[in-house]
């Protein structure tokens, strides 16, 4: 199976604030935005080279140090597990921001065909990279902080993320591949409660998957959507389409902005607390659980499943507000603490 999916992913040239809000957030689509952040300073010093985006970046230092993650040449660019599942095949160091920029800039200017890979993920701008986000605003009405992505050749595990996303590549070219939510079980995911990075991954390497093991990636694959960026090109993301995304060149900085999600209200940690109380329940209790989720959370007319209550009793039932919130917070936080 070559790496390049068989589906192109959407395009359109960069858009206005307008259209962005009316037609690319609220829709389930991802699409390719094509020169969305051309005009960023950044990213004229993406196309001028590695020395170029090298100092670019380093300028602004004066923050926080980089958690950074460094693999061994012989991984091939690709952070994942270890062989035997305890840890991971690299390790993780704190790097201020001038010192990543020098080392990339000396493995590029090395000719080094099979450099160690380095990777410093989710840097948030303000306190790793102070004034980036001035000197490099995305005129999109997204409430998001600007986090930076930065390193070489190598390739990210494929995960989801539980919020829309816009990426935006300022240097180096990177190739997305993107798979449909209801792809899930084809992804074979990895552990819940020990990843890489945060979310579950998928165990199949697209470049190299392994069917005997992985056979329903197959179908996948069917549904999997690809684009090649280049710098100044974006693409939204909707919440939780799965994608894999690999840096090509030996200097690559990604820059993304996540909004949307309440992390202190997470569906996964819902799902993985059902899993503990509903799914290995008798199959009479767990269907009859079924019910009860379908009515309260999963039909469409769940939002009304309290509306023949008067409106001061429907607590948890009423309609969402900061004091809904707060109130169920306030009972699954007693609940848990008589369970001990």
């Amino acid at each position: 199976m070559v790496s390049i999916a068989p589906n192109r992913l959407a395009e359109r040239p960069g858009v206005d604030p307008d259209t962005f809000a009316r037609e690319i957030a609220p829709s389930a689509t991802p699409v390719v935005l094509r020169g969305q952040v051309a005009h960023w300073p950044a990213v004229a010093a993406g196309k001028a080279g590695p020395r170029a985006i090298a100092e670019y970046v380093a300028r602004f230092s004066g923050g926080a140090p980089l958690d950074t993650m460094i693999a061994r040449p012989e991984v091939g660019g690709r952070f994942f597990y270890d062989p035997d599942w305890n840890g991971f095949n690299f390790v993780r160091q704190q790097v201020p921001l001038p010192g990543l920029m020098a080392e990339l800039l000396r493995l590029a200017e090395s000719g080094e065909t099979a450099p160690h890979a380095i990777y410093a993920n989710a840097a948030a701008a303000p306190a790793h990279s102070p004034g980036w986000a001035e000197a490099n605003r995305l005129d999109l009405p997204v409430d998001a902080t600007a986090r930076l992505w930065i390193g070489n050749a190598a390739a990210v595990a494929t995960h989801y993320d539980a919020s829309p996303n816009i990426a935006c590549v300022v240097a180096g070219r990177r190739r997305f591949t993107l798979f449909p939510p209801d792809q899930l079980a084809n992804l074979y995911i990895g552990p819940l409660d020990h990843t890489l990075a945060g979310p579950p991954v998928s165990m199949v390497d697209p470049e190299a998957p392994d069917l005997e093991r992985y056979p329903r990636f197959a179908e996948a694959w069917r549904n999997a959507q690809t684009a090649e960026l280049g710098p100044g090109d974006a693409i939204f993301m909707p919440a939780l389409w799965w994608h894999h995304v690999k840096a090509l060149d030996p200097i690559n900085v990604l820059v993304n902005y996540w909004w949307g999600e309440d992390s202190a209200a997470s569906p996964f940690l819902a799902l993985v607390h059902a899993m503990m109380a509903v799914r290995d329940l008798p199959d009479a209790e767990r269907a009859a659980w079924r019910g009860w989720f379908d009515h309260l959370v999963f039909d469409a007319n769940a939002p009304q499943a309290g509306a023949h209550l008067p409106e001061r009793v429907r607590t948890v039932l009423g309609a969402p507000s900061d004091e809904r919130s707060a109130r169920i917070r306030r009972f699954l936080i007693a609940a848990l603490q008589r369970l001990g």
